[in-house]
């Protein structure tokens, strides 16, 4: 993940919306073979509309940087990130967040989420 922040880190300074990365999925002459990879900076609560109209286009995978609605007004964020995941499940993607990114991915590919190893329980001999 950190790699991708600092592949990006330049990119969302600027405009965010606008930047986007093409990648080729090898089907031959297909357009539909094509999928987007798009960089978004959420300033306020109205711009998660843009947001949700690219990942129902079903071909763009979406990074986005709320720090800034983060800092301005955490209950608007809450409702966009919730407005997002609600998204998400309908189209069957998948959606995770870190610190302050959010990747969301519609229904043809996969965020791996790595749970932390489970703690084993404790048992009363061993305190002996």
């Amino acid at each position: 993940m950190n790699k991708i922040k600092r592949m990006f880190s330049n990119t969302l300074g600027e405009s965010g919306g606008d930047e986007y990365l093409e990648i080729d999925l090898e089907q031959e002459g297909d357009k539909q073979g094509k999928v987007l990879v798009k960089l978004f900076t959420l300033n306020q609560y109205e711009d998660v509309n843009v947001i949700l109209n690219a990942l129902r286009d079903g071909y763009t995978i979406v990074i986005v940087d709320f720090r800034v609605l983060k800092q301005k007004d955490p209950v608007e964020l809450k409702r966009a990130v919730s407005k997002i995941k609600k998204t998400i499940d309908a189209l069957g993607g998948s959606i995770a967040g870190h610190e302050n990114l959010i990747v969301a991915t519609p229904s043809f590919a996969r965020i791996h989420k790595e749970l932390p190893p489970a703690k084993p329980a404790k048992s009363k001999f061993d305190d002996y």
